[in-house]
């Protein structure tokens, strides 16, 4: 239920275009200022992570908007993970997206025409997300970024409120779908504690409205409350939902808020430990998916990170995983490349040739083989399917990558009826 137009440009040229000196890099959960700004960009720069935060002061951002998209370098996109992964869905030609975010005309000029938004969706004003790149390499005043990554921030209070959940829960009788996707929970960090509370509520009460024959699918994105995503892991959304997709950041997030295996892991160094990885992934499906005994429809979990995916899935609820995973993967390659195909000049491979599965229990050692790049094990009734990614040397667009690497996942998914 996010939705938005993407503002895509150079970091460095939309600071530089706001006359902002390089400075040293300071983390910030809410943004206030272009002091902030530029602040928090330089710390996740020189540590080349990707990041989300929301610009508190509705004027000054209105102001860093108007620059960013009137900048000669900036591009226009549909943006919002919701938007992304309907737009990706869509390039097939058999499916019909039902798209429920707050559409302005710029978006709704942008949308694919199978892309159906209902007329309650539209609104007069886009909500606009500013996203900034940079580049492995690059520099700023002393800030150096190890990898290619994004910076994004925005002041969104429509997708914030998820003013169209009802909206879109009330479209679902007419529609008819064969599968949900819901994301834009994230979004919500920034309104108060209690108005937040009340709308995950609201939220649980509209998704629990959803017939359960549909599978529903949850993407997750950056976020700061460690509270409110215990609260989603916990007592609330997650139950609900069949499958979720998420990066390494929010596996971390995720696992340090809930209190999960290598919490006290403060960040990744490098690429993500697979064996690390595949405990939390494991974690999760154990303690919060589908047992005989808990009444959670949590049963598939697609993780990616640059260098490798896993999917892990709960036994007897999914089929065609080997797909699901590769195409994935495939997903990933091709649209950083901006390439029909697998352009193999122009990709690289990141991804550990040989791990461990675990670090908490006897683990075993896989070793890749190129003609067989899915791998697979399994674990108490559960089966993990790992894949390495051919990595974009030069990425042309990263934006939207995790959105269009879930979207290809699940369209290869079978989901079981249960």
């Amino acid at each position: 239920v996010n939705a938005c137009v993407d503002v895509v440009l150079s970091g460095v040229k939309l600071l530089e275009a706001l006359g902002l000196e390089p400075s040293d890099g300071k983390n910030h959960a809410v943004l206030s200022s272009g002091q902030d700004l530029k602040e928090a960009f330089a710390h996740f720069m020189e540590r080349g992570a990707a990041a989300e935060r929301f610009f508190s002061d509705a004027e000054a951002f209105q102001d860093i908007a108007r620059t960013a998209s009137e900048h000669p370098a900036a591009q226009l996109y549909v943006g919002g993970n919701a938007a992304l992964i309907g737009q990706k869905l869509a390039t097939n030609p058999d499916l019909k997206i039902l798209l429920c975010g707050p559409v302005g005309p710029k978006l709704h000029e942008l949308l694919d025409d199978n892309v159906v938004v209902p007329p309650e969706s539209m609104q007069e004003r886009d909500e606009f997300h500013l996203i900034l790149e940079y580049q492995a390499g690059e520099q700023w005043g002393r800030v150096r970024a190890p990898t290619a990554n994004r910076f994004i921030f925005s002041h969104d209070l429509s997708n914030g409120a998820l003013n169209m959940l009802e909206v879109f829960v009330s479209s679902l009788d007419e529609f008819q779908p064969d599968l949900v996707v819901l994301s834009g929970l994230h979004m919500m960090e920034g309104q108060s504690k209690e108005m937040r509370q009340r709308r995950l509520m609201e939220a649980v009460a509209s998704i629990s409205d959803i017939p359960t024959d549909i599978p529903i699918h949850l993407e997750l994105a950056s976020m700061t409350d460690q509270d409110f995503m215990s609260n989603i892991v916990h007592q609330q959304v997650f139950p609900l939902v069949n499958s979720i997709g998420l990066n390494e950041q929010e596996l971390l997030f995720l696992t340090q808020s809930a209190s999960g295996p290598h919490a006290s892991l403060a960040s990744w160094s490098g690429i993500p430990d697979v064996g690390v990885v595949s405990d939390i992934l494991f974690w999760i499906l154990k303690e919060h998916g589908k047992t005989a005994e808990r009444a959670s429809d949590l049963t598939r979990i697609h993780f990616h990170t640059l260098a490798y995916h896993i999917l892990v899935t709960v036994d007897g609820h999914w089929g065609n995983q080997a797909a699901a995973v590769a195409a994935g993967a495939r997903a990933a390659g091709t649209q950083a490349c901006a390439t029909d195909t697998i352009d193999t000049s122009k990709v690289f491979l990141k991804a550990p040739l040989e791990f461990v599965t675990s670090h908490t229990e006897a683990p075993s050692k896989i070793s890749l083989n190129p003609d067989e790049p899915v791998v697979q094990w399994h674990r108490e009734g559960i089966s993990f399917h790992f894949t390495p990614v051919l990595v974009c040397k030069d990425p042309v667009r990263t934006v939207g990558l995790g959105d269009a690497i879930s979207a290809e996942g699940l369209l290869y998914s079978e989901a079981y009826p249960q």
